[in-house]
């Protein structure tokens, strides 16, 4: 399939479609670890930081896959038919040699080479995986035009976190604008990582699994639209974890806010719109699409006001061979008003190289 085939398929898939009315808040599972075939627009986002020998972080690491309802019919009697279309991302950055290697997949499921199993979380394109386990879950990615290849064990050490109320996160004022999501957080990681055709080393982490999926990309619905997001996933060292993120109008005015604190001791508070501020402190310029990502933030949340840092600049990546998208995602640093380290995770910036919308 061409690239303008997928990013019209994509567009059909994830902007078009009218968006229901709230549905069913209850997940259920094991079964909404699976794909959703009958929604959408619908992603695994698997992020981690890995320290080395001396407990410093080394490497961050992204695998993310995309699964879209294609545009054949479910009972469509050829196998070639293009029912679920799977896009595939993979980015590690080297946080000391401040350098990011990504690369990217398309596919539509069939064959035994890109399925994505609606029991469980089980997704795969050729040699990129992500499957649970009887204690978590395995994920492996090889890329030999970037040259790394990572194999993931990670393992649950915290209950599945429900995003928004019961899982229904709110993504805007309309009613419409809204995803399920649910977050795997403090995720415990052994991971083996060959460089350039070296000899693999074994570096541990935490990482962090977010699954989502809506009848339309976020906050899109309706005329009062965003044109991209600002997102930060992190595990605090104190064992809790913070969701923050907002949405951004073509004026730079906030379309909505949100996101979560999971507390040390297990609850969680779901923050409102007006519990989240987020103000951007300092700003990188890609030398590649000129974009002007605000790589270091300052966040007011009920946890007080902190500060976000990138730990290096370039981790934009250039995804237009599959969602057409170029946009920034990177690990990144949490520290207290008075400096202290909190944690450590991801940050995502879209909507800076161009318009969401794919």
């Amino acid at each position: 399939m061409t690239t303008t085939m997928f990013r019209r398929t994509f567009m059909q898939a994830g902007l078009l479609v009218s968006a229901p009315a709230f549905a069913s808040p209850v997940m259920r599972f094991p079964r909404d670890f699976g794909a959703h075939n009958d929604t959408a627009l619908e992603w695994w986002y698997l992020t981690g930081i890995l320290n080395d020998a001396s407990e410093a972080p080394r490497y961050g690491y992204q695998l993310t896959f995309f699964r879209l309802k294609g545009p054949a019919a479910a009972d469509h009697p050829s196998a070639f038919a293009a029912r679920q279309l799977l896009l595939g991302h993979a980015a590690l950055s080297d946080l000391k040699a401040g350098r990011l290697r990504h690369d990217q997949r398309t596919a539509r499921t069939g064959f035994n080479l890109a399925e994505a199993s609606s029991a469980d979380t089980d997704v795969r394109m050729r040699d990129w995986s992500l499957r649970r386990t009887a204690d978590g879950y395995q994920a492996s990615l090889h890329s030999a035009s970037q040259g790394f290849a990572l194999e993931l064990q990670l393992k649950t050490s915290q209950a599945v976190l429900l995003q928004g109320l019961d899982g229904i996160s709110r993504k805007g004022p309309q009613p419409g604008q809204f995803s399920h999501y649910y977050s795997q957080v403090q995720l415990l990681t052994q991971a083996r990582l060959s460089l350039d055709g070296q000899p693999p080393v074994a570096l541990l982490g935490r990482s962090w699994l977010d699954h989502e999926w809506s009848d339309q990309l976020m906050g899109v619905a309706g005329p009062d639209q965003a044109v991209g997001w600002d997102w930060a996933g992190l595990n605090l060292d104190d064992g809790g974890a913070l969701t923050i993120f907002r949405l951004r109008r073509a004026d730079a005015s906030v379309l909505w806010a949100g996101g979560s604190w999971r507390k040390p001791d297990g609850s969680t508070q779901n923050f409102m719109p007006g519990d989240v501020v987020m103000t951007p402190l300092r700003r990188w310029r890609s030398p590649t699409s000129e974009a002007d990502y605000p790589v270091d933030w300052s966040l007011q949340t009920p946890l007080g006001v902190l500060t976000l840092k990138a730990l290096i600049d370039a981790q934009e990546i250039d995804a237009r061979l599959s969602t057409g998208m170029r946009y920034w995602e990177g690990a990144a640093a949490l520290f207290a008003a008075d400096g202290k380290p909190l944690g450590r995770g991801y940050l995502e910036l879209t909507g800076y190289a161009g318009p969401m919308g794919f």
